[in-house]
């Protein structure tokens, strides 16, 4: 599954690439995550809970970060395994470009899924995915901006 697009956020572009290399920060806005550790300065474990139609997983998995630009540009790449659930794994390109309004962040994900969650198809993990992302960037955004998420 491809997932592009592009989010305005109301923050400069260094407050922005500093919130999406924070793991407090990561912690309070990814939907569902229960725990980050930072294990260098390009590599997280993450533990994230979230439900897809019926089946709910818990997923535990590693992330880096690559192809660093500060403040322009990186690469995540992560994989995780949610027992029964399944498996999943990606990367997503970001990029965030100075604009007038503040930061704006665009993004190419790609993602594998497998096990039970692959069954249930491209269109509702696409839109499970798509929902998940506009709640991250509300959260973020908030954040940034001194607001509850």
């Amino acid at each position: 599954m491809d997932l592009t697009g592009e989010e305005r956020i109301a923050a400069p572009r260094d407050a922005v690439w500093a919130a999406l290399n924070d793991p407090d920060t990561l912690k309070a806005c990814i939907p569902g995550c229960q725990e980050i550790v930072r294990r260098s300065p390009t590599e997280l474990d993450l533990t994230v809970k979230f439900k897809i139609g019926v089946v709910s997983a818990t997923f535990s998995g590693e992330v880096t970060l690559s192809n660093l630009n500060p403040p322009e540009s990186y690469t995540i790449t992560g994989e995780g395994k949610g027992s029964i659930a399944g498996l999943a794994k990606g990367s997503a390109d970001v990029r965030l470009i100075e604009d007038d309004a503040g930061t704006i962040l665009a993004y190419d994900i790609h993602t594998q899924v497998g096990g039970k969650l692959a069954q249930f198809g491209s269109r509702l993990i696409g839109s499970s995915a798509r929902k998940l992302a506009m709640r991250f960037f509300a959260d973020l955004e908030a954040r940034l901006n001194g607001r509850t998420a």
